[in-house]
């Protein structure tokens, strides 16, 4: 494939060269977004084979022609038989996409109630795209709400792939009344929703489960999906993730709850330190399950457990999108304990999360704690004292751990143990600050390997191919 570029020797004449880009060949090749639909992929142990899915709700994954591959799926469609309360969290990426400005109107407009559906894209990412792509944004949204029977906005939009292009609205407005056609309420349905939204994930990201309030007899049920698989280091890259729940709730418990969890979970992730321009995580309640009818409000009872079944359940999603990090060979849990606060836990923890020495630490199997040190402090927390901090691999297979400082001491390090823990997929780095204080957080990252160079430094031949 060739490149056009231009070198500016005057002001009036540039001149044109050619460049070829050639694969890298050197490392493994990723199939990239077609792996979703091959349950070869080894990944595809992660993809569940049924789910308890949410009442009231239906949805769709199809092929629009938005990626050329026709068996990509690149649309995908949920919505609600009932208005839903709707809440959402975005990113805080200056240059955000259409779709993040049309769905923040759109809640603040309706404060959360009355959400009817959510309706996404793959394969282009309809971000600065200027006033056209605000207005091709608002006829995606309109063409759900017309089919829904809604004079006035009422579906989330969201969209991923390509920045820089503009939607293929023909293709798109052609897709989803088709779309509607084909909604449905069983597993593979919610498995095609899944599909629709990846691009280069080598995986579907999808979970359900069933769950009870205390004092309510009532059987409720959340589901969910996301993808990503680069650029994801959000403050809510590319990330999106979008759960529905048959529980009741009011719009601004709803807010609420999403907040908190999506700070415990997918604010809580890294692959590669990148933050999109499209990062969205929705969630809608239609309270479909419920049968007093009465809503859960912010501070009333059962609010605080519903916040934590939500929250665990985010976090069940986001760890599979670290699982599916681009060229990941390692799934890595840093947790930062005995901190004077969530915050300084969270910030310590979020810096070891993205520090390169530490993630090519990893997957070079070496136990070099000083880099996770380093990190911690470098952090910027002001409570980190070096002769109270403790630094630990924990191993998943519940074994004992293996301490690397304790104190701000070094031990004296066994390395055949550090080896067997390094070789495990799964692996914890414990970080305790002693302050006394007992605050903690926990992020999740992956390691980088010689595949994500690859992966990276190809992302522009495989778009061209796909998309």
């Amino acid at each position: 494939m060739t490149s056009l570029i231009s070198t500016s020797i005057s002001k009036s004449r540039p001149i044109y060269r050619f460049l070829t880009l050639k694969p890298l060949s050197y490392a493994p090749q990723r199939a990239y977004a077609a792996t979703v639909l091959s349950e070869s992929n080894p990944k595809w142990k992660y993809v569940p084979k049924s789910g308890t899915y949410p009442l009231g709700f239906s949805v769709t994954g199809i092929h629009c022609g938005v990626k050329k591959d026709q068996k990509s799926l690149d649309l995908a469609l949920l919505t609600s038989s009932s208005p839903a309360s709707g809440a959402a969290v975005f990113t805080k990426n200056v240059f955000k996409a259409a779709p993040v400005v049309l769905s923040r109107q759109m809640l603040d407009t309706r404060k959360g109630a009355g959400v009817r559906a959510i309706v996404a894209n793959s394969g282009c990412a309809n971000a600065v795209t200027g006033k056209g792509g605000l207005a091709d944004g608002e006829a995606m949204g309109k063409a759900v709400d017309d089919k829904l029977g809604e004079s006035e906005p009422s579906t989330v939009i969201m969209s991923t792939g390509v920045i820089g292009q503009r939607l293929p609205m023909a293709k798109i407005l052609d897709g989803i009344p088709k779309a509607f056609e084909t909604l449905g309420q069983d597993h593979e349905s919610w498995l095609n929703i899944a599909k629709a939204i990846c691009t280069t994930d080598t995986f579907p990201k999808l979970s359900s489960r069933s769950f009870k309030i205390a004092g309510d007899e009532t059987e409720y049920r959340i589901a969910g999906m996301a993808k990503g698989a680069g650029m994801i280091h959000p403050n809510m890259a590319t990330l999106l993730g979008f759960m529905a729940t048959d529980a009741p709730v009011t719009p601004a418990a709803l807010q609420e709850i999403l907040t908190y969890a999506v700070d415990r979970s997918f604010n809580a992730i890294s692959v590669d330190g990148d933050m999109s321009t499209n990062d969205t995580v929705a969630i809608l309640a239609n309270g479909a399950a419920s049968k007093s009818g009465n809503k859960i409000d912010v501070g009333a009872s059962g609010f605080e457990e519903l916040r934590d079944i939500v929250t665990e359940f985010a976090e069940e999603l986001a760890k599979l999108v670290v699982r599916d990090g681009e060229g990941a060979t390692k799934f890595v849990t840093v947790r930062v304990v005995d901190a004077q606060s969530f915050e300084d836990a969270k910030q310590v923890a979020s810096t070891i999360a993205r520090s390169p020495l530490v993630k090519t630490a990893l997957y070079g199997r070496d136990a070099n704690w000083g880099r996770i040190l380093c990190a911690t402090g470098y952090a910027g927390v002001t409570s980190v004292e070096p002769a109270k901090t403790n630094v630990s691999f924990i191993p998943t297979d519940g074994s004992q751990e293996l301490k690397l400082l304790v104190n701000g001491e070094p031990e004296n390090v066994n390395e055949k143990r550090a080896s067997e823990i390094l070789d495990m997929e799964d692996l914890e780095i414990r970080v305790s600050l002693g302050t006394g204080a007992g605050q903690e957080a926990v992020y999740y990252f992956c390691d980088f390997s010689h595949e994500y160079v690859t992966i990276v430094s190809q992302r522009l031949l495989h778009f061209m191919r796909t998309y």
